[in-house]
């Protein structure tokens, strides 16, 4: 079983910040397992390599979507995953923020809190890249096969890079805590070109991406280190108090921070005893960067 991010080749990581493998084996679990998603700053493409899953966006009604391949876009609420079957695998591609507008040229709002069949989005070539990870021999192959299917598109990118790509990963490092003056100054924009520029490339303002990633970083901290205190994570993450992170928590969960950690303490790799070192791994990766 294994929960694990995987770099890239250095030559794709203008585009992708980690390739994302989940295996998880179930022998006695009931079905289905949830898996509560907070809104993180990533878009992803998920290959399902084995079962599928049941996905509720928002109140809605949990659906199969059916799709072998699908295409998340940026997030900005918690969707629940239903893990069906015993045996549940996945290749995920974690792109960097504005990669996928300029892979596609697709205006990144078009497919924010979307779930969507990825053939409808990138070549039917995609069919066969899924069909290959399928097939591979081990993980190490996965990762080949992967940066062979993201080179060719990065061979064909629809849209020039622009200096504001490189601002919106600045935020990501940071852990959200710049203003929107300093990043456009930084872009060679206006605060007001920044902010239209910045929903085109990534799907979101640039206050709301900032909370996202203010957020996450308290979800991770409380993963990696569950006998912290809210206060200090607070602290730690950028939020004014306790009360200043207790209010995105229930904008983004519906919950407060100890009921959602409580979800997330029953989620399949926390059972599998697969979290420890995937989210100390982040901790470090995010704090050492902000």
């Amino acid at each position: 079983m294994i929960l694990k991010d995987l770099a890239p080749h250095r030559s794709l990581n203008e585009f992708v910040q980690c390739y994302r493998i989940v295996h998880f084996g179930f022998v006695n679990a009931p079905e289905p397992i949830l898996k509560a998603y907070a809104p993180r700053p990533e878009v992803c493409l998920h290959f399902f390599l084995r079962e599928r899953e049941l996905v509720q966006l928002g109140s809605g009604p949990k659906r199969d979507h059916k799709f072998g391949i699908v295409l998340a876009g940026q997030q900005t609420s918690v969707i629940n995953r239903y893990l069906l079957g015993k045996d549940f695998m996945t290749f995920n591609i974690i792109f960097q923020p504005t990669a996928l507008f300029r892979l596609t040229g697709i205006s990144s709002f078009e497919l924010t809190d979307k779930y969507l069949d990825a053939e409808l989005i990138f070549s039917k070539n995609i069919r066969l890249i899924y069909e290959q990870l399928q097939n591979a021999a081990g993980y190490d192959q996965m990762v080949l096969i992967a940066d062979r299917f993201l080179s060719s598109l990065v061979h064909n990118t629809r849209k020039d890079a622009h200096r504001l790509d490189t601002v919106t990963k600045l935020m990501i490092n940071s852990g959200g805590k710049v203003s929107v003056d300093w990043l456009a100054d930084e872009s060679c924009l206006s605060p007001k070109q920044f902010t239209r520029k910045f929903y085109e490339r990534t799907g979101v303002n640039p206050k709301s991406y900032m909370r996202i990633i203010r957020f996450n970083n308290a979800v991770i901290m409380k993963n990696a280190y569950p006998e912290r205190d809210w206060l200090q994570i607070a602290f730690d993450c950028g939020y004014f108090d306790y009360q200043h992170l207790v209010k995105d928590y229930k904008d983004f969960t519906k919950h407060t921070p100890t009921e959602f950690h409580l979800l997330e303490s029953k989620s399949p790799e926390r059972e599998l005893n697969l979290t420890s070192e995937i989210y100390r791994s982040r901790a470090e990766s995010s704090f050492s960067l902000a």
